[in-house]
C-alpha cells in the first residue's frame, strides 16, 4: 500500500527524511481492526517525528500520522483515536505512563490502511466529510480539552488563543465562541487575525501587543516566543493551559508573578475518547464544521508539512489518499 514515512531521522533537516512509496499492509492483531483510511490530516507531531523527537532511531520505517477517517470491516464510517493505551488501563488513557500516540510504537495513518485497537473507534458524524473528521482528533481534541476538561473554561469568560493560524488555535477560537466564551486572538499576520475573526474571535491582536484588560485563561501552543506575554496577560487567579512549544520549549517565568497572583500553569496533552465522542457530538449541536486549509494526495506530504513548519496555513492540512 501506498504510505508516507520516516526511513530516517535528523533533527537538522527533518524532511529530508520523509518517503512516499509502498509499505506492507498492516496486521491486525486479537482486539484491533483494520481501518480503509479516506482521509488523514497532519499535524506538528509529524514534524518531530521526522526530527527523532517523537519517534525512536530503531523504529523506523514508520508510517507518520497521528489522525484518520475512514471505514472500518463491517463498513461502518469511523475516526480514528490516537492515543493508544494499555489493553488493561481503565482511567484515562492520557495518564497511562505506558500510552503511545500512533506512529510511535505502532504504524500511523498517512497511508491506506491503518490498525488500531477496536476500541479507539468513534462513529464519523454524518454531517461531516472525511477529509473534516480526519481533521479532528489531534488539534481539535486537544484544544476540547485545554478548555474545557484542563482550563474549566465557562460562558462569559474571556480566553486568549496565542498563534491564530494553526490546527490547534483554529480550533480553540472556533469551539470557544461556539461554547460561549469571549475569544481573543493574537497572531504576527494580519490576515490571520482577520481570518480569526470571522471564525468567532472577538478580537484579534498583534503577538505580544498589550490587551485591553487581563483575560481569564490562556490557551498556549507557541512556546518561548509568547510565554511572557502569556502569563502577563492573565488576572489574578486566572488559568494558563499548555500543550506544546512549537518555537521551542525553554521557556523563562517570573515565579514571583505566578505565587503572588495565584496563577494555574496547567499541561494539558490530547484527550480521550469519550471526550473525542463528546465534542464531535458538540461540534454537530452547534454547527461547528474543521477549518481546512488544503486537501493533498499523499504523494504531497512533504508539500503539507513544509507548509506547516513555516506557518504557512490556517486550518488543517488533510491528505487523500
Amino acid at each position: 500500500m501506498l504510505a508516507a514515512f520516516a526511513a530516517r531521522l535528523d533533527a537538522d533537516e527533518p524532511l529530508d527524511n520523509l518517503e512516499v512509496g509502498e509499505r506492507p499492509e498492516p496486521d491486525a492483531p486479537d482486539g484491533w481492526v483494520t481501518v480503509d483510511v479516506r482521509a488523514a490530516s497532519l499535524n506538528h507531531h509529524d514534524l518531530f517525528a521526522l526530527q527523532g523527537v517523537a519517534l525512536k532511531a530503531d523504529r523506523v520505517p514508520m508510517i507518520l500520522g497521528t489522525d484518520a477517517a475512514g471505514v472500518d470491516p463491517d463498513g461502518n464510517e469511523v475516526v480514528v483515536h490516537a492515543v493508544i493505551s494499555d489493553p488493561d488501563w481503565r482511567d484515562d488513557e492520557t495518564l497511562d505512563p505506558s500510552r503511545t500516540l500512533l506512529s510511535e510504537l505502532h504504524q500511523g495513518t498517512l497511508a491506506e490502511k491503518v490498525a488500531v485497537p477496536r476500541r479507539n473507534l468513534v462513529p464519523k458524524p454524518a454531517g461531516l466529510s472525511f477529509a473534516q473528521a480526519a481533521s479532528v482528533p489531534t488539534a481539535w481534541l486537544t484544544a476540547y480539552r485545554m478548555l474545557f476538561t484542563r482550563g474549566a473554561c465557562k460562558p462569559g469568560e474571556t480566553v486568549l488563543v496565542q498563534g491564530a493560524g494553526g490546527g490547534l488555535a483554529t480550533a480553540a477560537i472556533a469551539l470557544g465562541a461556539a461554547a460561549g466564551l469571549r475569544v481573543w486572538a493574537t497572531s504576527r499576520d494580519e490576515e490571520k487575525r482577520n481570518r480569526a475573526v470571522e471564525l468567532g474571535a472577538d478580537q484579534a491582536f498583534e503577538s505580544g501587543a498589550r490587551l485591553p484588560e487581563r483575560v481569564d485563561c490562556v490557551i498556549e501552543s507557541v512556546g518561548e516566543a509568547t510565554w511572557e506575554h502569556s502569563i502577563k496577560s492573565l488576572r489574578p487567579g486566572g488559568r494558563l493551559v499548555v500543550s506544546g512549544a512549537t518555537s521551542g520549549a525553554q521557556a523563562v517565568t517570573d515565579l514571583r508573578r505566578v505565587f503572588f497572583l495565584q496563577l494555574d500553569v496547567v499541561g494539558s496533552t490530547m484527550g480521550t475518547r469519550d471526550e473525542l465522542e463528546h465534542m464531535l457530538a458538540f461540534m454537530a449541536a452547534r454547527d461547528v464544521m474543521p477549518i481546512i486549509d488544503r486537501t493533498l494526495s499523499l504523494s504531497e506530504a512533504a508539500d503539507g508539512l513544509r507548509a506547516m513548519a513555516a506557518g504557512d496555513l490556517f486550518g488543517k492540512v488533510v491528505l487523500e489518499p
